[in-house]
């Protein structure tokens, strides 16, 4: 098998966690399209941009065709989501379809247009960012089920093209310190402060955190690795998490 080529797309990646896995994707030399409602922050030579909004298939159809068009893709982060808090009684069926379509539909349809090129290379990397509410959290009916959800998929597409050289993993961070968490819980609140004292190692963790897992995943050299969860979570998956 020739070198494979350093070429990586990942969703989300204009803000939080996607900002930083593309940061430590670019400083490990790969080619990187961000795949988002906006372009990032982040300026660099070997970084792209395609806006999209991944929650509405045809867009994400057409995104993702431009994306295989233009690179010869082998690498696939899927980090772009949305929380939708609600309690069951609360639940709107179309938030539920939602994230449905942005969680697991846009999972399915950046990797199927990525898969000839990683059939050819004989070489691909997939890594789905689920979350440790996929154990089950207070208010996140739509949230855990679809992140839940991602862990089955990836398990499935392991299996599968485990024998062409793809391997398929999923990071599943705790409580991370981004805007979207702030949307949830207030910062510099008290419930953040108790939050932080739940977690066995007594902090909240950073986007730099969830980014390192996910590049250890992405990596050439970790072809004996496929179909597992990696709970980036301070130790909250072991443990009882109140939210």
């Amino acid at each position: 098998m020739s070198a494979a080529p350093k070429i990586a797309a990942v969703t989300g990646g204009s803000a939080g966690i996607g900002q930083a896995i593309c940061d430590d994707l670019l400083g490990k030399g790969y080619e990187v399209i961000a795949l988002s409602l906006g372009k990032p922050s982040l300026s660099h030579p070997r970084l792209h941009s395609i806006e999209v909004d991944l929650s509405d298939r045809a867009a994400t159809a057409q995104a993702a065709a431009d994306m295989v068009r233009r690179f010869e893709v082998t690498t696939v982060v899927h980090n772009a989501g949305v929380i939708r808090a609600a309690l069951l009684a609360d639940v709107k069926l179309d938030e539920l379809d939602e994230l449905v379509a942005l969680h697991l539909g846009a999972a399915i349809q950046l990797v199927q247009a990525a898969l000839p090129q990683m059939r050819a290379a004989q070489f691909g990397r997939v890594v789905l960012v689920s979350s440790r509410a996929a154990l089950g959290a207070v208010t996140r009916t739509a949230y855990s089920a679809t992140k839940a959800g991602m862990i089955g998929m990836l398990r499935t597409w392991a299996l599968e093209l485990a024998p062409e050289g793809i391997t398929v993993n999923a990071v599943a961070p705790g409580p991370i310190r981004t805007d979207m968490f702030y949307d949830v819980i207030a910062k510099g609140s008290e419930r953040e402060r108790a939050l932080a004292a739940a977690i066995p190692v007594k902090r909240l963790g950073e986007p730099a955190d969830v980014a390192r897992a996910v590049t250890f995943l992405t990596d050439p050299a970790n072809s004996y690795i496929t179909g597992q969860v990696l709970y980036v979570c301070g130790g909250s998956s072991i443990g009882s998490l109140l939210i």
